[in-house]
């Protein structure tokens, strides 16, 4: 099987949804410049750009083989699991190179590594399965700011602010429910229950607006222009539920808009280094 259909299985245009949060977590953890040149920084990053993602997509389109089969976009934007059996090596490996790294990273660090190797397979894997228990389906995708987490404590030594992690995960948990509404229809004709279904589209957006807007008020009082910047997202949530915009069509323009906020918290945690 080729490499690039490995590749394009571990969702390429949401690599940074993972490694994003790492270099957010590095650039505010970090005492000087110096410490982001260390071989774990590196291997963290290098981790959760790619392995964690074979990971987390590999064990989700296993255990959704079936219900795959009537979404769309799998024959479009993403690839169709067909039992390939390169997918489940894939997998097995990036949970092993998981391991090694829960291994070698100072303990501040660890329970956040495992924490996501553990959410990664209950969202997918049954019994637990907790994509189809609403409203765990959400709650659980706190588990894409966990990588910010392990960075931040990795080369701080400490936990990160509080805020910060209250503020990230009620992010998360609106882009996994945003995410979704694409897919309502689907799920409903494959018996699936997700946030998104239980509340209908109208109702699903009116969750993001008000779950975005609770992750920028927690921003807000750590940094009141952190604030400002994750208050982007209710407004755009607002924007497509007051025009009737395409969820399907906007949903594909987030991870421009992620990169672009991610990269302006980095760039503020890189300034606090250089200038501090």
């Amino acid at each position: 099987m080729p490499a690039g259909y490995l590749l394009r299985q571990s969702r390429p245009r949401f690599w940074l949804y993972l490694a994003g949060p790492v270099l957010v977590g590095l650039a505010f953890g970090a005492d000087r410049p110096t410490d982001l040149l260390a071989i774990l920084p590196v291997a963290l990053f290098a981790y959760f750009l790619v392995p964690a993602n074979v990971f987390l997509y590999g064990v989700n389109d296993v255990f959704d083989r079936e219900i795959d089969r009537r979404n769309p976009k799998k024959a479009d934007r993403e690839v169709r699991y067909e039992g390939e059996r390169a997918t489940v090596i894939a997998v097995l490996a990036s949970l092993a190179l998981g391991l090694a790294l829960l291994s070698l990273v100072p303990r501040p660090a660890a329970p956040w590594i495992a924490g996501f190797l553990v959410l990664g397979a209950a969202y997918s894997v049954p019994p637990v399965r907790l994509k189809v228990r609403p409203p765990l389906d959400s709650v659980s995708n706190g588990l894409y700011i966990l990588p910010g987490g392990a960075a931040y404590a990795a080369i701080a030594g400490s936990q990160p602010p509080l805020l910060a992690v209250v503020g990230g995960w009620l992010w998360a948990m609106a882009m996994h429910t945003f995410s979704a509404v694409p897919d309502v229809e689907p799920d409903r004709q494959g018996g699936i229950r997700t946030t998104a279904t239980v509340l209908g589209e109208r109702g699903a957006l009116l969750y993001c607006v008000f779950t975005w807007g609770l992750a920028a008020v927690a921003f807000g009082a750590l940094d009141w222009r952190a604030g400002a910047l994750l208050a982007v997202y209710p407004m755009v949530a607002l924007w497509v539920a007051g025009r009737d915009v395409d969820v399907g069509t906007a949903y594909w323009y987030f991870p421009a808009i992620n990169t672009v906020v991610g990269g302006l918290l980095t760039a503020a945690g890189l300034w606090r280094l250089a200038y501090a």
